[in-house]
């Protein structure tokens, strides 16, 4: 593979708008599509774990990723999960499939590739045997928490830097130095780290990381999109947002998706609440704290000149 880039900047973790009846709301995936892009996202992840990943059959898998690479048009590069099924041989299989839906790269999840049980190297011997048998399609990985927590080292980052298979990795420790290790490790190859921790994005920013791709780019992507953008230029308003991001996360967290999606129909998208991981009703006084944290968001933007 040739020397390639992903774009610095925000990567938003792509939702997915169901209808009452839990099937794709279709029009609303491409609404959202549309507002992501317009919000200044570099890219796309779609097929992620905040697209309830895990809850969509392979098919829906496919579709959705096909979907948001035609709505997109080309305006932003889309990458996709494409790791699933019981087997090796399944997910090998899947990715092939996946990588012929028009994305930039099929997304690898990390913890999909080996048992928990299993140590380093027998993960490793997996990947090899994965490397082989896909055809040389362009890659990333994600360090996805479910079904469990695999996160990787900074020597095994330099290794799948060294392959020029991997272009992009979600990465999930929320350990700042664990993540600078990894973005001094893979200077110099197709491989670029994106960080899924709002608390500690701005230092991550400052040691050379290439953006945010985590669950707040839900509801505000345009503040990340901002920060990535002058954190050099305005430090001191940098400082302040993100401190204000951080203050945030409990928010974002709470009741997540659902409150993802409810706050996305205070901004005018017009999707249910609907999820498949999770029944939650969002109460009055959740909508009321939602309410306040848009008249924050709006304030920043004000503040901002967004």
């Amino acid at each position: 593979m040739s020397k390639r880039n992903m774009p610095f900047g925000v990567w938003p973790v792509m939702l997915t708008p169901f209808t009452s009846y839990k099937q794709i709301d279709w029009e609303s995936v491409d609404r959202l599509t549309d507002w992501y892009i317009a919000s200044g996202a570099a890219g796309l992840f779609a097929v992620s774990g905040s697209s309830e990943m895990y809850e969509l059959s392979n098919e829906e898998r496919l579709s959705l990723a096909r979907r948001v690479v035609s709505r997109s048009a080309g305006k932003v590069p889309v990458i996709a999960a494409g790791t699933f099924g019981r087997t090796l041989e399944d997910k090998i299989e899947l990715t092939k499939q996946m990588s012929q839906t028009g994305v930039e790269a099929v997304v690898c999840i990390v913890s999909q590739l080996a048992q928990e049980n299993q140590p380093d190297g027998e993960w490793r011997d997996n990947v090899e045997k994965f490397l082989e048998k896909t055809d040389n399609i362009a890659l990333g990985l994600y360090e996805c928490p479910a079904p469990y927590h695999r996160v990787l080292t900074p020597e095994q980052i330099e290794w799948l830097g060294s392959t020029d298979r991997f272009l992009i990795l979600k990465e999930t420790s929320e350990n700042i130095n664990l993540i600078k290790e990894k973005i001094v490790r893979t200077k110099g190859s197709n491989l670029q780290v994106y960080n899924a921790c709002a608390a500690t994005l701005l230092e991550s920013l400052r040691a050379g990381g290439q953006g945010y791709s985590g669950i707040a780019g839900n509801l505000y992507p345009e503040l990340f999109v901002w920060l990535c953008r002058y954190f050099q230029e305005q430090p001191d308003k940098a400082e302040r947002l993100s401190q204000f991001i951080t203050s945030s996360e409990d928010i974002v967290g709470h009741k997540y998706p659902a409150c993802a999606k409810a706050f996305l129909n205070l901004l005018g998208l017009p999707f249910t609440t609907t999820c498949r991981v999770c029944d939650h009703s969002i109460n009055g006084g959740e909508m009321e704290t939602l309410q306040a944290l848009r008249q924050e968001v709006e304030n920043w933007h004000k503040d901002l000149g967004i």
